[in-house]
């Protein structure tokens, strides 16, 4: 493929699954091992949320794309990565464990910043999944643990199906994600601006969309297969 047919191949599906995803839902572009020249074509088209999954990445691309692009944080975390990151994206969806959430606050707090995050939900059949489980974070919620926060604005979930061509057990762990995160919201009344609710990616958005999902992580769908 040349570099016209690529940057025509992004620009219009980036131009698509704006337009296919629903009012009220927002698109995340993951833009994960992609170069910085895709991403400028996606920019073009319209999109301004990009999804990346490693610190370095991240940290390289901000550095020569637009500033108003709001970058999201989508891969697993590693603490002696924290400060790096802090006040350098629109939100963290990826914070799964509770030892994360109170270093991203610690470091937030020192940079004196406001981090948005997103908790990690874990329902997927894989371990090798990220996130507390749904009874770990009902515990977190229902006792009051986030109130201690400083620096740090929970914003709402995130979480991923299983693996698997089983649409009805796709469906299955959306909709428990979404049953976690309305409990969450009946039992957490005065948590503010909860509200966010981040599943689905390129395969499974539409089934996400119907459990409840706000937010969906495109990617391949997007920018094609991983470079």
């Amino acid at each position: 493929m040349n570099p016209g047919m690529e940057n025509n191949f992004v620009v219009a599906n980036t131009e698509r699954y704006r337009a296919l995803v629903p009012d009220g839902v927002e698109l995340v572009a993951v833009s994960k091992f992609h170069p910085a020249e895709a991403i400028l074509e996606a920019y073009g088209a319209g999109q301004r949320r990009f999804g990346e999954s490693r610190v370095q990445e991240l940290l390289a691309k901000e550095e020569v794309l637009p500033k108003d692009i709001e970058w999201h944080f989508i891969g697993h975390l590693q603490t002696n990565k924290v400060r790096q990151i802090i006040g350098r994206t629109a939100l963290i969806e990826s914070v799964d464990s509770e030892r994360l959430l109170r270093l991203i606050d610690s470091e937030s707090k020192k940079a004196g910043v406001v981090t948005r995050v997103l908790m990690q939900l874990h329902v997927a059949k894989e371990e090798t999944k990220f996130g507390m489980t749904p009874e770990e974070m009902l515990a977190f919620f229902s006792e009051g643990r986030y109130r201690t926060l400083e620096a740090t604005h929970i914003c709402g979930l995130m979480g991923m199906a299983s693996n698997t061509d089983d649409t009805e057990r796709v469906r299955r762990d959306f909709a428990d994600i979404a049953g976690c995160f309305r409990k969450i919201r009946e039992t957490a009344t005065d948590l503010v601006g909860f509200d966010h609710l981040s599943m689905g990616m390129s395969g499974d958005w539409q089934i996400a969309v119907s459990e409840g999902s706000n937010m969906v992580r495109i990617g391949t769908a997007i920018f094609g297969s991983r470079y």
